[in-house]
């Protein structure tokens, strides 16, 4: 399987780097100062109880939300220097996001919601079809590229998600509770999934409650109270 591209970071360069970031929303302070640096190559859990400022982390990273003070940092590139256009089009080509409802598009089959991902990004119908279909026969879902999402298992939703996720080759992968909404088995299997991706050099940020998943996919657990990281530790995957 392919990930990254050949303007993606090098193997330990910093992918993602967060100085002093603060979030408020009105009164309250979502972040509070956080700092935090992924270099290519790792997976990174982020753990914490509700509320504690890990969604707002990732929206951070993906450009979705603009930190009230601090600085974002993603593959080389100052979010806050972006305009929301600059941010959309960084988010296409440079992220890829896996959420724990898939997200899929109801009125379009398997192949074409992984497609979309590239055309979006300018690639040819052709071209992007071609890739959507190579991701899915990787991802040992082909078979089902004509089914629409209603008609496929909780599994295989996200094995779609993950495959529109990888279409761009995004120099980062960012996962948020991505076995929340699967059975144990699929959720088994979506672990295997990002195991692999990042044994092959994929650098994911991973938002989870769930103790197994990080202790299973991360080689480092990012623990967030308050708004600020309070614990890291280097994790030894189980199996």
């Amino acid at each position: 399987m392919t990930t990254g591209d050949s303007s993606s970071a090098g193997e330990g360069q910093v992918v993602v780097q967060l100085d002093a970031v603060r979030k408020e929303y009105g009164e309250s302070a979502a972040l509070d100062g956080l700092s935090l640096e992924i270099r290519a190559g790792e997976a990174v859990a982020v753990m914490g109880p509700s509320g504690c400022g890990k969604s707002t982390l990732l929206n951070m990273v993906a450009g979705l939300d603009r930190p009230t003070s601090g600085r974002v940092v993603v593959n080389g590139e100052d979010l806050g220097s972006m305009n929301e256009t600059g941010l959309a089009l960084f988010r296409r080509r440079r992220i890829g996001m896996i959420f724990q409802f898939f997200n899929l598009l109801d009125d379009l089959p398997a192949l074409d919601n992984v497609a979309l991902a590239a055309q979006l990004t300018g690639a040819s119908a052709a071209q992007a079809r071609r890739r959507a279909l190579e991701l899915l026969d990787e991802l040992g879902i082909a078979d089902r590229r004509n089914v629409y999402p209603a008609a496929l298992s909780g599994g295989e939703r996200q094995r779609v998600a993950v495959a529109r996720a990888l279409m761009n080759r995004p120099a980062l992968l960012l996962a948020d509770e991505p076995t929340g909404a699967l059975d144990s088995h699929a959720g088994e299997q979506v672990m295997d999934l990002l195991i692999d991706l990042n044994q092959i050099g994929q650098t994911l940020l991973i938002v989870t409650h769930d103790q197994r998943l990080a202790t299973r996919c991360a080689s480092r657990l990012v623990e967030v109270a308050d708004g600020r990281v309070v614990r890291q530790s280097t994790l030894e995957r189980t199996a």
